[in-house]
């Protein structure tokens, strides 16, 4: 079991940015493929962004050109940089393996774009 620690959330503006944090147990994130998710209030998670070991990446529709995931092997973390961020991308994020492992999932941090 991967223990998975999401930083970085908070209040913003729209317009604004964020930049999330993913850290993990061990070396586990240089030998696996990650994804960020988000679930917003009432909604089902959904998968918002991947990278793999070899560094190709993947964003849903609604956040490419705004979104850049990328990780940092030395600092065993992979991070996601949120920009022009809308209302709608208001939800709690959340990093694990991709595809998810149930058993792997954090606490997530909670992102709030409002006015």
């Amino acid at each position: 079991q991967v223990q998975f620690v999401e930083s970085g959330g908070g209040l913003v503006q729209p317009g604004g940015s964020l930049r999330l944090s993913c850290a993990a147990s061990g070396s586990v994130l240089r030998i696996i493929n990650i994804g960020w998710y988000r679930q917003a209030p009432g909604k089902q998670r959904e998968l918002v962004a991947t990278i793999t070991i070899g560094g190709s990446t993947n964003y849903v529709d609604s956040v490419k050109g705004r979104f850049t995931i990328s990780r940092d092997n030395a600092k065993n973390t992979v991070y996601l940089q949120m920009n022009r961020l809308k209302p709608d991308d208001t939800a709690v994020y959340y990093c694990n393996s991709y595809p998810a492992y149930d058993s792997n999932w954090g606490q997530g941090t909670q992102v709030t774009v409002s006015s």
